[in-house]
């Protein structure tokens, strides 16, 4: 509270209009304070004449307040008209497109395979008619992937309605929760709907029931675009075949283009030594060989990448790029394992590419590796004899764990009796077949006792695990195994990940043209998911093995069957 002002002559008593006068000053200057925000810079240029100016005290006080309210109230105004321009730009952020919005109608599938796709559809609207919410309660008993996505978004669904203010027939607002992304409405089905569709279709069907409220609110909707928007590719044909627009789910895909997987190495231009070759620094750190490019060619590589020059009559270069900074790339060179001296658990590679990926998998500072390719390219192989020779010889990690996704191939022969390993075995015969070549070429021709003995050693430090109870499994100082990755979702391929604790390694491995998990894609797989996130992570590598080393017969059916 500011002090009256002081008396003009010694011991003389102040009048009460002094003190009248400091009260209101004091309560303004506290309302201004309270409300202008901490960043305000003129609240203290206001207040401060209020409080220093002392007057005398034959002069009435009562004009004073005036310029203070002026003060308060351009100390008001100014701070308001901060928010609102800063909330300009976040409306203008939440407008992503300038054309109309749309009007999507979720199939069930597009619920069930992705549950928080309510909100992936940024401004535009959604409609859910009232046969897919039948179909989400049949769908959400039992443990599967698919019923805990059913419960998942039947909690989304009652978050949204318990919503304060929510009327389900104007449409409810899609970021009342929370997911500021989405911006539109969501709309139930609350009336039955007339619509006319072929009576060669079944009223019956789900599926020809979704097609009729489309159709129905096109009808109702004439100039907006109203677009079905289903993971089955038969209920995309048949919306088509009658004239409705309808649309596969784009937003779990990775990629939009398979093409632009990262392929985790470089062909540097042929003539790469000759532009770059005066500005090249090179020094050698004990074995390895350093050199520091520049060059428009540095904007395009990554942390791990490996670069390769091959050229007639020109030295060659495999190296793989440690650090980045500006326009400069420092590039070092790799350890040949193709050299018989360089062998890896009796395995020497074959080709340039699984050159680069036994360097990832026998790196300690690489902590996740990612390795896809054809089959017979070396991936089980490669990494089996990289986690044999780190397990057992340097003793870097205590022993290799192996799982795989249990997707068959053909029909199912049923339970497999025993416990959790002897369930795996029938899942493992890559993992037999491959241990029975490293066994057979580790010690030269030991015998029969000394081939079981080896058999024996080998077969007590891998353990072979289940997909189905990893989940609060936390791996420490293990090298992990993960095969047939691409029939993994993201969400699997997120679960078994993060099970990785202090000191454990784990390597993916898959065939992206064999994936056998419906509604699943080269572009939304698990494995296609980790390398487009890893990529650039000074801990992590990926690599493609291009060329075949199974035979010639594999080789040779690969390429024309």
């Amino acid at each position: 509270m500011p002090l009256p002002p002081a008396p003009t002559q010694r011991a003389a008593r102040l009048p009460e209009q002094a003190f009248a006068a400091a009260a209101p000053a004091a309560r303004k200057s506290t309302a201004r304070t309270a409300q202008t925000p901490p960043r305000a810079k003129p609240a203290p240029a206001t207040a401060s004449p209020v409080a220093s100016a002392p007057t005398p005290a034959k002069a009435v006080p009562k004009p004073a307040p005036q310029p203070v309210q002026q003060a308060a109230a351009k100390t008001v105004t100014k701070p308001a008209a901060v928010p609102k321009a800063a909330a300009a730009p976040a409306r203008t952020r939440k407008t992503r497109s300038k054309g109309p919005t749309k009007l999507f109608v979720l199939d069930t599938n597009v619920l069930l395979h992705d549950p928080t796709s309510l909100f992936r559809f940024e401004e535009h609207d959604i409609f859910l008619p009232m046969i897919v919410l039948e179909e989400l309660d049949a769908h959400k008993k039992g443990m599967t992937e698919v019923a805990r996505n059913g419960r998942q978004v039947s909690r989304s669904l009652d978050a949204l309605v318990a919503t304060q203010g929510a009327d389900i027939g104007a449409g409810i607002a899609l970021d009342a929760t929370g997911q500021r992304a989405a911006t539109g409405k969501l709309y139930f089905q609350t009336a039955p709907l007339n619509y006319q569709l072929p009576s060669s279709l079944p009223q019956g069907k789900a599926d020809n029931q979704i097609l009729g409220v489309v159709e129905a609110l096109r009808a109702q909707h004439t100039p907006r675009e109203v677009v079905l928007v289903s993971k089955d590719i038969n209920m995309r044909v048949k919306a088509r075949a009658l004239g409705l627009p309808a649309e596969d789910y784009q937003n779990d895909k990775a990629l939009d283009d398979d093409d632009l997987l990262y392929a985790g190495s470089l062909a540097l231009p042929a003539d790469f030594w000759s532009k770059a070759g005066k500005n090249v620094e090179s020094w050698q750190s004990g074995a390895n060989t350093y050199y520091r490019i520049s060059g428009p060619l540095v904007a395009g590589m990554m942390i791990n990448q490996f670069v390769y020059f091959e050229a007639p009559g020109e030295p060659s270069l495999y190296a793989r790029v440690t650090e980045i900074r500006d326009k400069t790339a420092v590039l070092q060179t790799l350890k040949d394992y193709g050299h018989a001296k360089n062998a890896v658990w009796g395995v020497t590679t074959r080709n340039r590419e699984q050159n680069f990926a036994m360097n990832l998998l026998m790196d300690p500072d690489v902590d996740f590796v990612t390795l896809t390719g054809t089959a017979g390219t070396g991936k089980t192989l490669l990494t089996l004899a990289a986690g044999l020779t780190q397990v057992l010889d340097e003793r870097r990690y205590s022993e290799i764990i192996m799982t795989r996704a249990t997707v068959s191939v053909g029909e199912d022969i049923g339970f497999l009796p025993g416990t959790e390993e002897e369930k795996m075995g029938p899942w493992m015969g890559a993992l037999d077949d491959n241990l029975e070549f490293l066994a057979k070429g580790d010690g030269g021709n030991p015998g029969e006792w000394g081939r079981a003995a080896t058999n024996d050693l080998i077969r007590s430090r891998i353990k072979i695990k289940s997909m189905n109870f990893m989940r609060g499994r936390t791996f420490m100082d293990k090298f992990v195994i993960i095969d047939e990755a691409q029939n993994l979702t993201p969400k699997q391929m997120k679960t078994l990940i993060t099970r990785a604790g202090p000191g454990t390694k784990i390597v993916c491995m898959g065939n992206l043209a064999q994936i056998d998990t419906p509604y699943l894609t080269e572009g939304s797989s698990g494995l296609t998911f980790a390398v487009d996130r890893f990529k650039g992570w000074p801990h992590s590598g990926h690599i493609t093995l291009a060329r075949g080393e199974r035979s010639r017969l594999a080789d040779f059916a690969s390429e024309v069957l």
